[in-house]
C-alpha cells in the first residue's frame, strides 16, 4: 500500500535579513513514517522546521520562496489564527531543551492539562484523566506524584517525557523532534528513541526526527535527509545511507564519531573529509601496552583514598535530617600524562567527585593525596595557590565566560591572579600565543564571547585553562553540547595539549563512545560508589558488571 504524502516543502528557501540560510530545499513527508534530517548547527535542519510551524523570528526572518503544504494546505500564508488551530493540535514539536521550553511556576500536569483544554472539549477533570493516561503512556514513574510537581523536581529524561505527553496530547498527524536527547545520558537516550518509536507504531503519527548524530538517527529513522548548510546533500532510506553514504560531508558525520573497535590517532573532521585530507593512521594494542608500562611505572600525581561526599536534606522542622552519600567510599590512583575517563549517568556522583578534587566542594572524609600531599587539609592561601595546578573545563564555555569581557582579557585574567609573567604585554603576547595553539588567530583577542561559535567558545574555554600551565585538567562534558565534528576537532586538540604540555586529565562524560577514545583508565560510577575500574579497553571488550554491560549496549551503533 502506498504512503500517502502529508507534508510536502517545495523549493523552500529563508532569508535573515539579506543572508539566505535555506536555499531552495524540497522534500515530502508521508504518513505513518518517521523522517529523520541530520546535520550540524547552522545546517538549516531546525530553521526549516521552525518554518513548518510558523515559529521563524519575526521581523528578522523570511520565506523568500516556496511552499509549505499541509495536507494541501499552504501554511507559508495561513493566517495566524488559523495557524492556532494547527499547531500544538495537528503538527506538534518537541524540542531539545525540556527546562527551557517547560513552564518553571506550573507543575507538569497542568501545562499537559492546558494543553487539552485548550485544543479538546474536554472538561477540566477529564483532561486531568487524559493526562495522567498520557504519562502512564510516555512511561513516567509514579504518574500522580509527576503530576503534581514541578520541572525542577524531576530529571531530565522525565522532562523529556512531560514534553513528549505534551506533544502528543492532541494526537497531532505530525511530530517533530529537534534534537530531543542531545543532553541526555545514552540509556536515557535510548528509552527515549523507543518510546518514540512505540508511539509512532501505535499512533501512526508521522514524525520529523531531527539530530546532528547520523548513528542515532539511523536507529529511528524510515528515511534520511542530510543537510549542509542550506542545502539538502544527501536522501535515501536510512540503511543506505548509513552503509553506503555518496557525499563526503555524509560520511564525515558518520566517522568523525570514534568507533568502539578501532582508535584512530586523529579523528577525522568534516574538513578533512571535504578536503580529502583524513588520515588513518590507528593507535596500537602493542603502542598503547608500551605506552601504559611507562606511565604506571611511575608515582602517582593523584592519590584518591575512601573518598565520601554526604549532603544532608531537612525538609521540615520537626523531621530528622536526610543524608545522601552522593559520593561513597572512591579509591583511586591517577598517574601524570594519563587520561582516567569517569562515566556513569546522571546523578552517579561523577561531577560530585570532580569538584571533591577540585576542592571546589569539599569532601565529607576521605584524603586526596596530590603529589603526595593531602589537599583536604590545606589552608585557604595554600588551596588558592593549588588552583593554579589543578583546573576545570566546563561543559558550558558560553556561561563561563563573562559577555563583557573580551576573550583575550579573560583569558589573561588568571595570569595576572597568579601573578604569571612580568607584565601585559608578556601576558598578552603569551594569550596570542595559546589562541594559535587552540586554532584560533591573533584577530580574537579583543572580541566578545557571544560573537563566536559553540565550538570556538569550547577552544577560548580551554585556552584560558591552559593559560596558568596546569598539572591536572578535570574536564567535566566539555564536549558533550558539540556537533559531532567540532567535538572531533575538540578532542584532537586536548590530545595534542596532552602531548605538548604534558596534561593528565580526568574525562568526565556520558558519551561512552568518546570516554573510551579518550581514556587510559576508565572508572564507572553508578549511585555513588565504583562499578569498575580498569583498562578502558578492557571494560568494553569483557564488562563485569550488568550497570556496564547497559551502557554500553546504549551506545547508538548505527545499522
Amino acid at each position: 500500500m502506498e504512503k500517502k504524502n502529508i507534508l510536502n516543502i517545495n523549493d523552500l528557501s529563508i532569508s535573515f535579513g539579506k543572508n539566505e540560510v535555506i536555499h531552495n530545499i524540497s522534500y515530502n513527508l508521508n504518513s505513518n513514517e518517521i523522517l529523520g534530517i541530520v546535520g550540524e548547527s547552522g545546517s538549516g535542519k531546525s530553521v526549516s522546521s521552525l518554518a513548518i510551524l510558523g515559529l521563524l523570528p519575526k521581523h528578522i526572518s523570511k520565506i523568500t520562496s516556496g511552499r509549505i503544504l499541509y495536507n494541501e494546505i499552504d501554511l507559508t500564508v495561513l493566517p495566524n489564527k488559523s495557524f492556532q488551530n494547527i499547531r500544538g493540535n495537528k503538527i506538534a514539536m518537541i524540542f531539545q531543551e525540556p527546562m527551557s521550553s517547560l513552564n518553571p511556576s506550573m507543575t507538569c500536569g497542568k501545562q499537559v492539562q492546558e494543553i487539552l483544554l485548550q485544543h479538546t472539549k474536554l472538561s477540566k477533570n477529564e483532561a486531568k484523566e487524559e493526562t495522567l493516561l498520557l504519562f502512564e503512556k510516555v512511561k513516567l514513574p509514579d504518574i500522580k506524584h509527576t503530576y503534581d510537581k514541578y520541572p525542577h523536581e524531576i530529571s531530565g529524561g522525565q522532562k523529556q517525557r512531560v514534553m513528549i505527553a505534551m506533544a502528543i496530547a492532541c494526537k497531532p498527524d505530525i511530530l517533530i523532534a529537534d534534537e530531543p536527547t542531545t543532553a541526555l545520558d545514552v540509556t536515557v537516550q535510548k528509552d527515549i528513541i523507543e518510546l518514540l518509536k512505540k508511539l509512532q507504531i501505535d499512533t501512526k503519527m508521522s514524525i520529523i526526527f531531527i539530530t546532528h548524530d547520523l548513528s542515532l538517527i539511523s536507529e529511528i529513522a524510515d528515511r534520511i535527509l542530510v543537510m549542509y548548510k542550506g542545502d539538502i546533500v544527501e536522501a535515501g532510506l536510512a540503511t543506505s545511507i548509513f552503509k553506503n553514504p555518496q557525499h563526503n560531508y555524509t560520511k564525515a558525520l558518520i566517522n568523525s564519531r570514534p568507533t568502539l573497535d578501532t582508535r584512530l590517532k586523529t579523528l577525522p573532521t568534516i574538513q578533512d573529509f571535504l578536503n580529502n585530507t583524513t588520515s588513518n593512521e590507528v593507535i596500537t594494542t602493542q603502542q598503547r601496552k608500551k605506552n601504559h608500562e611507562i606511565l604506571y611505572n611511575t608515582t602517582p600525581l593523584l592519590e584518591v583514598i575512601n573518598v565520601e561526599k554526604e549532603y544532608i536534606s531537612k525538609s521540615g522542622w520537626f523531621t530528622k535530617p536526610n543524608t545522601f552519600k552522593a559520593v561513597n567510599n572512591i579509591s583511586f590512583k591517577l598517574y601524570e600524562r594519563e587520561t582516567l575517563g569517569l562515566v556513569g549517568e546522571s546523578g552517579c556522583g561523577k561531577s560530585t567527585l570532580g569538584n571533591a578534587i577540585l576542592q571546589l566542594d569539599k569532601a565529607t572524609t576521605g584524603q586526596i593525596l596530590y603529589k603526595g600531599i593531602d589537599i583536604t587539609k590545606l589552608s585557604k592561601k595554600d588551596t588558592r595557590k593549588l588552583r593554579k595546578d589543578i583546573q576545570i573545563i566546563f561543559q558550558d564555555p558560553y556561561s563561563s565566560l563573562n559577555p563583557r569581557i573580551p576573550v583575550g582579557e579573560a583569558i589573561m585574567e588568571p595570569m595576572k591572579v597568579h601573578k604569571l609573567y612580568k607584565s601585559d604585554i608578556k601576558r598578552k603576547e603569551k594569550v596570542i600565543d595559546i589562541l594559535n595553539r587552540v586554532g584560533l588567530s591573533e584577530d580574537y583577542f579583543n572580541r566578545y564571547p557571544h560573537e563566536f561559535s559553540g565550538g570556538q567558545r569550547q577552544r577560548i574555554g580551554i585556552a584560558r585553562t591552559i593559560a596558568l600551565q596546569p598539572k591536572l585538567i578535570v574536564c567535566d562534558e566539555s564536549v558533550s553540547a558539540l556537533d559531532i565534528s567540532i567535538q572531533a576537532q575538540v578532542l584532537n586538540l586536548l590530545n595534542e595539549l596532552k602531548v605538548a604540555f604534558g596534561f593528565t586529565y580526568i574525562f568526565i562524560s556520558h558519551d561512552l563512545a568518546v570516554v573510551k577514545y579518550m581514556s587510559d583508565q576508565l572508572l564507572v560510577m553508578n549511585k555513588g560508589k565504583i562499578e569498575e575500574l580498569d583498562d578502558a579497553d578492557i571494560i568494553y571488550n569483557h564488562p563485569k558488571k550488568d550497570y556496564t554491560k547497559k551502557l554500553i549496549q546504549a551506545i547508538p551503533k548505527g545499522l
